[in-house]
């Protein structure tokens, strides 16, 4: 749930924004409310396939909800929220390019397995986007969202790169591995990506029911970590006993399965962050508003108690006025750096994509060089899909990375030594709708071979070795059919049919390596035009976001010179009255600025 404490204090402010007549703030102040109205708090739960994901789950809310067996994958993201009596919805999305809702369906709790599971919908045939579980659960009524990643593939699959396109949109990540083994590969590296998409990351062990030395995979993990410069908490956990512990109520079994701590990291290090987080930016977002407010009284206060100083007080506005009516042409500073700095950084996006995906193509070539396509295309396409999906997702780690950086250097423009809310960016989900849109990589029609067309083949060479020595022998007075000829014809029969075999070979390795240009054509453009458009789009929002900062400044200069010359027309008697009023709103008006000091400060010991 919200912070009650911000909702109030942004209600409040609204108030004032009425009564002094600054509706241009109070606009600010909803999308505030907004915000605050919407107290999710997501936490993905991703890794390898088989490693215990959907049993930890199971056990954070103690119910199954996410089907789990030994035999059963993931294959559709499964959301789990909390809702006041329990209800499962299978989500459909219309597309990035529809406006339309997306299409919900009701369906029966002990059906969800054939929504989410590999076995019941293998490769997601059914297109769902995810499915959402509702639960009247105690750990979820504060907002926290739990979303069961799919984790068929693995990391490095196109299951691994799509979750890498969420991890923005996340507040914590929680990377799951069981015991068995010590990290691997793919999951340093998709940790090094997530701690740049999302710091507040967690490594959770799991199954230490099952492997006696957890212990020491734990301490080998923890060495992973500390090389590669990953900050993260290792946690490790047995479902299994957690399960039974809230079955029997056993509080020693409950200790021993490592759950306490997990559900402490979530709720006082990500829930109580996502409030935190709140705290701080109604706090900043009112602070600003009280500042913009105070500012045109103070100018009108001191004009009323000043009035021979009444002249340089209005230069010194106007002065003011002019540079924040300068922030709001095209033409300003920060308006060139943020289209110039899109500009570039569109350009460099899609030479990082077309230098990935070309090294993939000769990495690609060269395997299909050294192998007949008609042997390894099973397992060539497979690992062709990984790597592209790869390479889109380190893309779109990069282009986030250098999107958040663009929006510090506008903010800059703003700054002048005060701290400069930046704006929520907005980094649609690329990678994991580009399968949708982009086909399978399409393995050529493979020309039949059989043993009628070699014996064909080689009934045609060998004939004209017979017929040719046969003829060359005659000279010697031997019948054309003689074992010479005869073997010649098997030997020009045999070289005839392999021949024939290495032509359809390297027409096979061709059409191949034609069809993976075609393919990586294919996502080269699509994945190229998503990064476009989501650049733009955050264009807009960063546009949009400091435009309206720039207004706001310049209204609250405009009404400060305006009151300071109206101030120079008052007698001595309204004068009085005058600055009695100035003074009681600025104590009010400070006094909403003190408390959202307060909030602020309740977010640092809450932090702390």
């Amino acid at each position: 749930m919200a912070v009650p404490a911000a909702v109030d204090l942004v209600d409040l402010a609204l108030k004032a924004t009425t009564a002094y007549q600054r509706p241009d703030l109070g606009t600010r102040l909803q999308h505030t409310r907004k915000r605050l109205a919407d107290p999710a708090v997501r936490v993905l739960i991703v890794g390898e396939f088989k490693q215990g994901k959907s049993q930890l789950v199971n056990a954070l809310v103690n119910a199954p909800v996410c089907p789990v067996d030994d035999d059963i994958s993931t294959s559709v993201p499964t959301v789990v929220k909390h809702g006041d009596t329990p209800a499962v919805s299978i989500v459909r999305d219309h597309g990035p390019d529809d406006e339309r809702p997306p299409e919900r369906t009701e369906v029966p709790i002990g059906r969800l397995a054939e929504f989410v599971s590999e076995a019941g919908n293998p490769d997601n045939r059914a297109k769902l986007s995810y499915a959402e579980v509702s639960l009247p659960r105690k750990l979820l009524a504060g907002g926290l969202v739990l979303v069961d990643t799919p984790g068929v593939g693995g990391l490095g699959s196109a299951h691994g790169a799509a979750t890498m396109s969420v991890l923005p949109s996340a507040d914590a990540v929680l990377l799951v591995s069981d015991a068995a083994q010590e990290y691997t590969a793919p999951e340093m590296e998709f940790l090094g990506a997530a701690m740049k998409l999302c710091p507040n990351v967690a490594c959770v062990v799991t199954k230490t029911d099952l492997y006696p030395h957890w212990r020491r995979i734990v301490e080998l993990d923890a060495g992973h970590l500390a090389r590669a410069g990953v900050k993260a908490d290792i946690l490790p956990i047995s479902s299994t006993l957690r399960l039974h512990a809230a079955q029997t109520q056993d509080a020693a079994l409950m200790e021993e399965s490592g759950f306490k701590e997990l559900i402490g990291f979530l709720l006082n290090r990500v829930v109580a962050r996502a409030d935190d987080l709140d705290r701080r930016s109604t706090a900043q977002d009112v602070l600003d508003v009280c500042e913009q407010m105070a500012t045109s009284m103070k100018a009108e206060l001191s004009a009323q108690e000043n009035p021979e100083q009444t002249e340089a007080l209005v230069a010194d506005l106007t002065a003011a006025k002019t540079r924040a009516d300068a922030l709001r042409q095209r033409s300003a500073r920060w308006q060139t750096t943020l289209n110039d700095g899109v500009a570039d950084l569109i350009a460099d996006i899609d030479y990082d994509l077309r230098d990935r995906l070309r090294a993939i193509a000769r990495d690609a070539e060269q395997l299909l060089d050294d192998a007949d396509p008609a042997d390894i295309w099973d397992q060539f396409a497979e690992w062709l899909h990984q790597q592209v999906s790869a390479a889109a997702s380190a893309n779109f780690v990069w282009t986030a990375e250098r999107a958040r950086y663009l929006a510090g250097q506008v903010a800059e423009h703003f700054a002048e030594g005060a701290e400069i809310a930046l704006p929520t960016l907005r980094f649609e989900d690329t990678v994991g709708t580009m399968g949708g849109r982009v086909g399978a990589l399409e393995q050529p029609v493979d020309e039949k071979f059989g043993i009628g067309q070699k014996l064909f083949t080689g009934m045609r060479g060998g004939y004209g070795g017979l017929l040719m020595i046969g003829l060359a022998t005659s000279i010697a007075g031997l019948t054309l059919l003689n074992p010479i000829s005869i073997g010649a014809g098997l030997l020009f029969g045999g070289k005839t049919v392999r021949d024939e075999r290495k032509r359809l070979k390297q027409r096979r390795q061709a059409e191949s390596k034609n069809a993976v240009r075609k393919h990586i054509d294919e996502v080269t453009f699509q994945v190229s035009k998503d990064s476009r458009d989501m650049l733009r789009r955050i264009q807009r929002d960063l546009r949009d976001h400091f435009t309206v900062l720039a207004e706001e400044v310049s209204t609250s200069l405009a009404t400060s010179v305006a009151a300071a010359q109206s101030a120079v027309k008052t007698d001595t008697n309204e004068r009085e009255s005058r600055i009695r009023d100035l003074r009681a709103e600025l104590v009010r008006i400070e006094a909403l600025g003190d408390r959202a000091k307060q909030l602020a400060t309740q977010a640092g010991q809450v932090t702390a």
